[in-house]
This record gives structure tokens, C-alpha cells and sequence, in this order.
């Protein structure tokens, strides 16, 4: 199958990556990831809009000063990651790594209202996966960057808030 990626100079672009058969590797390795983003930006001109940072995924939004390199980028911090990890892998005959699934998932930002949908799916990722009832407790998310931007509301999606109020008796 061919897939055609679309490349809109000057766009954000929402990407998901995950782990090979979804393993929860990344946050017990989180220095290492961290490095390999680091290094990819010695390499690369992006910026990280936002992110989080979820046991066997990721999903940020990226802005690439070469619309182009995108595909580049994911490709080197899944390599540099790979290289750095120290976790055993088994290179397939395409020599692509069990670490990482081969493909990722990317959506060219359309317009304001959709950076903002993304930014909330971003946000909100930890809670749906059930490891937080607030977007302010994952601590390997931009969250709090927002936050000080005055995004976000501190207790912005607080869970333990929702459920109280759900479960209210009123009568």
C-alpha cells in the first residue's frame, strides 16, 4: 500500500507514534526518549508545540521549518531512541526495528479549531488511558507549559471533580 503524506509549509502537524505491539517502554526510558528528541533537534529545525508522553505512544504537534523533514524527524528519534535504549530488538527484512510500530499517524493542522481539538486530545490523553483523573498530575506532558500561558485552567478535565458532581444526590 502507498501512502501519500501531504506537506503544507508553514503547517503544525499532529503525530502519534507507537511502540512495537504497545509495549510500555517510554516512560521507564524517558531520559533516553528525551535525548533522542534532543539530538533530533540538533539535526532538524521543529518545534514541539505540545506534548504528551504515554507509556507505549506518543502524540504531539510539531512545526517543522522544512514542511518536508517531518517523516525525517519521526525517523531519527525512533532511531535514536532504538540505538540509545539498550532494549533488545530484532530488525525485520525492511531492517526497521520491533521497537516501534512502522508507521505513525500524522494530520496536517486544518485551522485554529482543530490545533485547539488536538491540543485538548493531547491533554486529556493520560486521563482516557486512565493513569490520572487530572490533566495536571502526568508530568510528561506540556499541560503545565499551557497552563502558564493561561490556556488551561489548572484543574482543567479534573475527573475526581466530574465524578462528585455526577454523583451528587440532589433529591
Amino acid at each position: 500500500m502507498n501512502y501519500k503524506r501531504i506537506f503544507i509549509g508553514n503547517s503544525y502537524v499532529f503525530i502519534t507514534i507507537v511502540t512495537g505491539k504497545r509495549k510500555n517502554i517510554l516512560i521507564e526510558n524517558i531520559e533516553i526518549l528525551r535525548d533522542s528528541f534532543k539530538e533530533c533537534k540538533n539535526r532538524y529545525n521543529f518545534d514541539i508545540f505540545s506534548i504528551v508522553i504515554i507509556p507505549n505512544h506518543i502524540h504531539m504537534i510539531i512545526k517543522p521549518e522544512k514542511i518536508n523533514e517531518y517523516p525525517k524527524i519521526i525517523g531519527q528519534i525512533k532511531k535514536n531512541f532504538t540505538q540509545k535504549s539498550g532494549i533488545e530488538y530484532e530488525k525485520n527484512n525492511n531492517r526497521e526495528s520491533n521497537i516501534w510500530q512502522r508507521r505513525y499517524w500524522e494530520h496536517t493542522i486544518q485551522d485554529e479549531n482543530d490545533l485547539y481539538r488536538h491540543l485538548d486530545y493531547i491533554h486529556f490523553n493520560p486521563i482516557k488511558h486512565g493513569y490520572v483523573n487530572c490533566a495536571k498530575d502526568w508530568e510528561y506532558s506540556s499541560f503545565s507549559k499551557f497552563v502558564k500561558m493561561g490556556y488551561y485552567e489548572q484543574n482543567w478535565c479534573n475527573f475526581e471533580d466530574n465524578y462528585s458532581i455526577l454523583n451528587m444526590d440532589l433529591d
